[in-house]
């Protein structure tokens, strides 16, 4: 996948992320996948960048 492609996917993601705050990040990612037809291979990076992303909306603001 291209670069500038991969991190269209990866803001894409967050977004869709901080908006509908997932329960299940693995099955947001699967289904964020299929949805959106992207190459196999990436579901492990994107399911920890939406559970990074989670963190981030979970966490008391300094």
């Amino acid at each position: 996948m291209a670069k500038r492609s991969h991190n269209e996917v990866q803001e894409s993601l967050r977004e869709l992320t901080r908006i509908f705050r997932p329960k299940d990040p693995r099955k947001f990612v699967k289904d964020y996948i299929r949805k959106y037809r992207i190459t196999g291979g990436y579901e492990d990076e994107l399911t920890m960048l939406v559970e990074r992303e989670l963190t981030k909306l979970n966490s008391p603001a300094s």
